[in-house]
């Protein structure tokens, strides 16, 4: 097995490409191989991988990752370079997202060790500080502790002056204005919010209209800092394909990114179905029973 390589210039010759032709860009993320192999099949332009989709993938929410029962950036290396890397042909590319506020590990070291799998993308999502709504006790009892944005914001940095495509993530606008004014990522993404729906989904009560309103604020906002960054859309209302059309219409983003909308949903949905199609077979009655 030799897993395909790209480059930082290949990847953003295809991304811009997109974006002048007016076509959406599409990342999606994939916790194990098969759904990796089928988002490629399908043309996504990027697959992302973290922590949270692989426990996704085991049945968990996504948020589940936020919790300290694994070494997260571990399961990223490992999942990644085991079951990702081989399982794909290199027509879409490979984001890890990792945890920049890791305090047993050097970032420099965990960004050369993606590069030498193969891996030439990266993103703080893994998980991020973000995620926590500010002036909650538990966001200032992390902040104090030395888990900060400031980390996602140096690493994206760093990874950049690698050579590295940069996919940076938030979910306010303070943290999105301040990781694209830092760390000029090439690709921002908004997070709205836990996507609604299925077994493990969360919903806020946000409808998809309220969704576009927020990611298009961040959108005008950041256009003004840096025009050449892509922007896509992610989370909370956006189930559906008719929901990120609406996002497409209404909003001046680049792109989407699904998690939940082309893995966990699916899954639940094509596998339940399959099951109990196959629950009611039954053997035919014994011969010469006439009931």
């Amino acid at each position: 097995m030799i897993v395909p390589r790209t480059t930082r210039a290949q990847i953003m010759a295809k991304l811009n490409a997109k974006v002048a032709a007016h076509e959406p860009i599409f990342i999606a993320s994939a916790g194990a191989g098969l759904v990796a192999k089928l988002l490629e099949k399908a043309g996504v332009d990027c697959i992302n991988t973290f922590s949270g989709a692989r426990l996704r993938s085991n049945g968990m929410g996504t948020m589940s990752m936020m919790w300290p029962i694994l070494d997260s950036n571990q399961q990223t290396l490992d999942y990644t370079e085991q079951d990702i890397m081989p399982a794909i042909t290199g027509d879409a590319f490979v984001c890890a997202c990792i945890n920049a506020n890791d305090p047993l590990r050097d970032m420099r070291t965990v960004l050369e060790r993606l590069k030498s799998m193969g891996v030439m993308s990266v993103s703080n999502i893994g998980p991020s500080i973000s995620y926590v709504d500010k002036g909650t006790t538990i966001y200032n009892v992390l902040t104090k502790s030395g888990i900060t944005f400031d980390n996602e914001v140096e690493m994206l940095a760093l990874a950049k002056e690698m050579d590295m495509v940069t996919v940076a993530l938030a979910f306010d606008m303070d943290d999105s204005v301040q990781v694209v004014q830092e760390a000029r990522p090439d690709i921002f993404c908004f997070h709205a919010g836990t996507t609604q729906g299925g077994m493990t989904g969360y919903d806020s009560g946000e409808t998809i209209a309220e969704t576009a309103q927020r990611t298009e604020a961040v959108c005008v906002a950041l256009r003004k800092i840096e025009p050449t960054t892509i922007l896509v859309g992610h989370g909370a209302a956006m189930e559906t394909p008719e929901d990120v059309q609406y996002m497409l219409n209404n909003t001046s983003c680049n792109g989407f990114w699904t998690g939940s909308s082309t893995e966990r949903l699916p899954i639940e949905r094509a596998v339940l179905a399959a099951a109990e199609e196959f629950r009611e077979l039954k053997f035919p009655p014994p011969a010469g029973d006439q009931s």
